[in-house]
């Protein structure tokens, strides 16, 4: 479901995380910002793909 190098976040809502390794159904994750906290891991089912919300465009 999830590799290595994805950026999910929760369903839940929270920040935007990278997921760092897969092992089963648990997903670590380390936040996209490094400086915003520690990796944490989180049930797959608990994930989903980041996605931005709202068309940007090109400035």
């Amino acid at each position: 479901m999830f590799k290595a190098g994805d950026l999910v976040q929760p369903l839940k809502g929270g920040p935007k995380m990278e997921v760092i390794d897969v092992q089963g159904e648990e997903v670590i994750c380390a936040p996209a910002n490094p400086l915003a906290g520690e990796r944490m891991t989180l049930k797959a089912s608990e994930l989903a793909l980041y996605q931005e919300d709202g068309d940007f465009g090109v400035c």
